[in-house]
This record gives C-alpha cells, sequence and structure tokens, in this order.
C-alpha cells in the first residue's frame, strides 16, 4: 500500500470544501422558500450585520489595546 500524496489529500479536502459549499447554498436558498433574489438579499443582509461587528469589535480591541487592558501576541 502507497502512502498518500499530498496532492490527493489536498484534491479532497479541496472536494470536501466545494462540497460543504454547495450544501450551504442550498441551504440559503431553500430557507427563502427557492427565491434566490431573496436569498442573494438575504446574505447581503448578513454580511453588513457582519461587516458593521467587525468594526465595533476592532474599535473595541484598538479603545483596549491604547488603555492598555490589550497586550499583543510577541510570539
Amino acid at each position: 500500500m502507497q502512502p498518500r500524496s499530498h496532492s490527493n489529500t489536498d484534491a479532497q479536502a479541496a472536494e470536501a470544501e466545494h462540497l460543504a459549499l454547495e450544501a450551504a447554498v442550498d441551504q440559503a436558498i431553500a430557507a427563502c422558500g427557492g427565491d434566490l433574489r431573496a436569498a442573494i438579499r438575504a446574505l447581503i443582509v448578513a454580511n453588513d450585520f457582519l461587516e458593521t461587528e467587525v468594526g465595533e469589535l476592532m474599535k473595541a480591541v484598538s479603545h483596549a489595546y491604547a488603555r492598555g487592558r490589550f497586550h499583543s501576541y510577541s510570539g
């Protein structure tokens, strides 16, 4: 029995990732009753919400860092 090559493992990981993404797409469309425009709209709204959250978290971390409550990782 030959050991698995990295390219075979990488290909399998890529295929698994592709299948998971396709399942997520199907789930998003199903959650919107099969309406593709509604699914896209919902994803845009969710993305905007997450971008806002990231911005707020970045501000909070920056503020905490400036006040000495948060220390960067020095390795």
